[in-house]
């Protein structure tokens, strides 16, 4: 005796960092497929926040600043593997993280306001070097306490 079981629909959030260096074009591709990914899996998305440029913790693949995007949606099963799946396809993306929000959500009965779910066109100055001084380049600059001292015996 086999009985059907309707899947309820579960809430989650992914934050994922692009690199430092993305063009608006090319965070609007991602963008793009993260939605299309969320409506052919038959979700629905919630919310989308464009975060901007933003430190690091910690180095990833050699940059120490990425692009932080929010996405926030509702949907079934296998949704996140599939989303997760083309965030790592995508070589834009450095980083991502998906956490469950909430379990047994009506999908049906969710309020989506069409503003929460527009994803805001990243316009990104670019990016400026950190330029060491001339006089530190050259080891004239003070450095405090930090730099050793020559002794006289």
């Amino acid at each position: 005796m086999a009985t059907a079981q309707t899947l309820k629909s579960k809430e989650y959030e992914t934050i994922y960092v692009l690199r430092p260096d993305v063009d608006a074009d090319t965070a609007d591709k991602v963008q793009g497929r993260i939605s299309e990914v969320i409506s052919r899996d038959a979700g629905k998305l919630v919310k989308v926040e464009a975060w901007g440029r933003r430190k690091l913790a910690y180095p990833v693949k050699k940059h120490s600043k990425g692009v932080y995007v929010y996405v926030k949606y509702v949907g079934k099963g296998g949704l996140v593997a599939e989303l997760e799946r083309n965030l790592k396809l995508n070589d834009s993306v450095i980083k991502f993280q998906t956490v469950l929000l909430r379990n047994d959500v009506d999908a049906g009965t969710l309020a989506i306001d069409p503003e929460e779910v527009k994803f805001q066109r990243l316009e990104l100055p670019p990016e400026e070097e950190e330029k060491e001084s001339r006089e530190k380049a050259l080891g004239l600059a003070d450095f405090g306490n930090d730099a050793p001292r020559s002794r006289h015996v």
